[in-house]
């Protein structure tokens, strides 16, 4: 069980151990960064932001993110602010799924292909310039081609390895590449890894697991730690809220490689931000693990996806892990090496779940209250895009504001590419009383898209009534699938955080694979609750975040068969979060 201390008083504890210099010292998920627009010619000429299949890299002390169809990457000297760069050459098509590492003082990119491919290199990625390394690889030996690829150097042996695959009747495949011919392939294409649901309650596809379909294996990432080499995998498709990412382990980087028990490692299906699959693992300046992934948005098309990054470690024996607790709630940016995995959680609450909300016009159906529901498939919609378009949430009762996130959606825009006139502009305020309006936030001064916008506010606010206010984007419809308000109720002590919630009831279904959990409801303004879930009483690396207002019972069906697990609960509310409940142990 935590310590009451750390739970109680997050807020002071976390500023204590990371003080922060001027600036921005938060960030929420998605990333705010400014997704690029994808035309889907198919999907009823309807275009949308989106990115996927992140890859984070330091290079030079400073930060690279490449993702699927983005023309481009981000370049960024903090993890908060990251600027586009176009690359001055580029594939004959854009590259997706991309595989990126860095060598020495050379940074490598390839893509997927089922064709032959250059590699290229840089060593100035932040103004773009990219060279060929080679011009074109061979076919691919032994396997279709090197889709969603990875390509691993190893420092300690200096041996180059590529990882690939995304199929649901194909493995995952590895293969040596050759240095003295520039990364051609050596031999052939090997398979290594491939799924199985049916001793995997976390492999089945499917929302929470529940369809028939044959589930996907993708997202190869090789990450080495003490000697071992694990080999992360994404399954089971990206299209429903339990994308994740799990591993495998050797002793070789082409295996024989065992199923890591306490699979999946980054796994996020509740919240607003669903989906931790397909990503990589990085380490910071500061030596500090992150696992990335892809988090489901599926307004537009099935396929439209975010970015996400989570905090990510190896504890002392080894097991490898990714921290979704609060996984979409802001957190501190790392200024040195945490030593606790919810180090870095800020402990401001959500303050705007289900509140009213008020707009000054509405599109048909797209209600106003869809900004507070945390389900970035719902959304309001005014009936224009002109300046001074507005809607207001009314947090019910005073509250001490810390940081905002306006979520945009695309609803039927026709914008075929991102370019200097796709950005977005608006202004936030603050009341107590819906009357007498403060300016707390104007992104006015600069031309940035920001569809996932976060704004930490210079200094807290006392108010009840939050007012966005429009004044520019490109989109025909100005739509906002969710307006998140983040901070604490007053009176942030002990005594006023919410109880424990009781009598916790866990019980393993006969397809070992499911277990079925229970609690009494908490009393008090309780928000949600977290099931926390692990292979050891004190390995409780897995969260599934439940809403009180969806009930007190969770049928969570992501266990692995033949294996013990232990599960405990904590509750949370505007103020803080509750000391976790007894660990219960199910076989």
């Amino acid at each position: 069980m935590r310590s009451v201390s750390l739970i109680a008083f997050p807020l002071l504890w976390a500023t204590l151990c990371f003080a922060q210099k001027p600036g921005q010292k938060t960030y929420c998920n998605p990333m705010n960064i400014n997704y690029r627009y994808n035309f889907e010619e198919l999907n009823e000429h309807i275009s949308y932001r989106s990115a996927a299949d992140p890859v984070i890299l330091t290079y030079k002390g400073e930060y690279y993110l490449f993702a699927t169809i983005s023309n481009g990457w981000w370049h960024s000297t903090d993890m908060v602010n990251w600027k586009f760069v176009t690359p001055d050459k580029w594939p004959m098509e854009d590259i997706c799924a991309p595989a990126a590492l860095v060598v020495r003082d050379t940074l490598f990119l390839f893509q997927s292909t089922f064709e032959q491919r250059p590699i290229f290199y840089t060593t100035t990625p932040q103004n773009g310039h990219l060279e060929f390394y080679n011009r074109l690889l061979p076919m691919m030996p032994g396997a279709l081609g090197a889709w969603d690829p990875d390509i691993f150097h190893d420092d300690e042996t200096d041996k180059w390895f590529m990882y690939f695959g995304s199929s649901n009747t194909y493995p995952i495949y590895g293969i040596q590449l050759d240095p003295k011919t520039h990364l051609s392939y050596i031999d052939k294409a090997k398979p290594l890894i491939k799924l199985h649901p049916k001793e995997h309650g976390w492999e089945r596809f499917g929302q929470d697991h529940r369809d028939t379909l044959t589930p996907f294996i993708e997202g190869s990432w090789m990450t080495k730690y003490n000697g071992k080499y694990y080999l992360q995998y994404a399954g089971p498709g990206t299209e429903h809220n339990v994308y994740a990412n799990g591993t495998y382990v050797g002793n070789d980087p082409m295996g024989p490689f065992t199923y890591a028990p306490y699979n999946p490692v980054s796994y996020k299906p509740g919240g607003f931000v669903e989906g931790a699959g397909h990503g990589n693992t990085f380490q910071d300046l500061y030596g500090n693990y992150w696992n990335t992934g892809t988090p489901w948005i599926a307004v537009n098309w099935n396929f439209e996806r975010r970015i996400a990054m989570f905090p990510a470690g190896f504890d002392t024996d080894g097991q490898m892990y990714s921290n979704t607790r609060f996984g979409d709630f802001p957190h501190y940016l790392p200024t040195k090496k945490w030593q606790d995995r919810n180090d870095l959680f800020t402990g401001w609450m959500l303050l705007s779940y289900k509140k009213p909300a008020y707009a000054s016009s509405v599109l048909d159906t797209f209600k106003a209250v869809n900004v507070t529901d945390e389900n970035p498939r719902t959304f309001w919609v005014a009936k224009t895009n002109h300046a001074g378009e507005n809607i207001t949430v009314d947090l019910l009762h005073p509250c001490v504001v810390k940081a905002v996130q306006v979520n945009f959606t695309d609803y039927k825009s026709s914008i075929y590419a991102s370019d200097s006139t796709v950005y977005i502009q608006f202004k936030l305020y603050a009341s107590a009383d819906n009357k007498n309006w403060t300016k707390i936030a104007d992104l006015t001064n600069e031309k940035r898209d920001r569809p996932n916008a976060y704004i930490e506010l210079d200094k807290p606010v006392t108010a009840q009534y939050i007012k966005y206010e429009h004044v520019y984007q490109k989109a025909t419809n100005l739509a906002i699938s969710d307006i998140r308000v983040f901070g604490n109720l007053p009176g942030f002590t002990a005594v006023n955080g919410p109880p424990t919630p009781k009598n916790l009831v866990v019980k393993r279904d006969t397809d070992q694979r499911n277990v079925f959990i229970s609690w009494d409801a908490s009393p008090g303004g309780v928000v949600g609750y977290n099931i926390l879930w692990g292979i050891g009483k004190n390995k409780l690396y897995q969260t599934y975040q439940v809403f009180a207002d969806k009930g007190n019972k969770l049928e969570l069906r992501a266990l692995n068969v033949g294996q013990d697990y232990f599960i405990a609960i904590e509750a949370f509310n505007e103020i803080g979060v509750s000391p976790q409940s007894e660990v219960l142990h199910i076989k």
